[in-house]
């Protein structure tokens, strides 16, 4: 039978695009030590000394501050892992993400 005789409709859907970003704030309180905010900016958001530092004193002086940015998943993680961190030490390190 030719093509024509059947009454397919053909879709075709491109989904392509960037992920939405997510924002991984930390937030400032008065009982975690700098030093461990540093370590954990380090350690799970893969910065340098000088960076972390520079983030900690700005989460210290401002209140908050963005350590980073990632897709949702991955904002998620790290600070899931960051907070639980904090908690085994027991410390109140609040984190949040928020979307971008």
């Amino acid at each position: 039978m030719p093509r024509e005789d059947y009454n397919i409709k053909e879709r075709s859907r491109n989904i392509t695009g960037i992920p939405r970003q997510y924002a991984v704030v930390f937030h400032n309180d008065d009982f975690t030590p700098m030093d461990f905010v540093t370590e954990v900016l380090m350690i799970i958001f893969h910065k340098d000394l000088r960076e972390s530092t520079v983030l900690m004193l700005k989460v210290h002086h401002e209140g908050k501050a963005v350590v980073g940015t990632y897709s949702y998943d991955i904002a998620y993680s790290k600070a899931s892992i960051a907070t639980n961190a904090a908690r085994n030490q027991g410390f109140p390190l609040r984190i949040t993400i928020e979307k971008i």
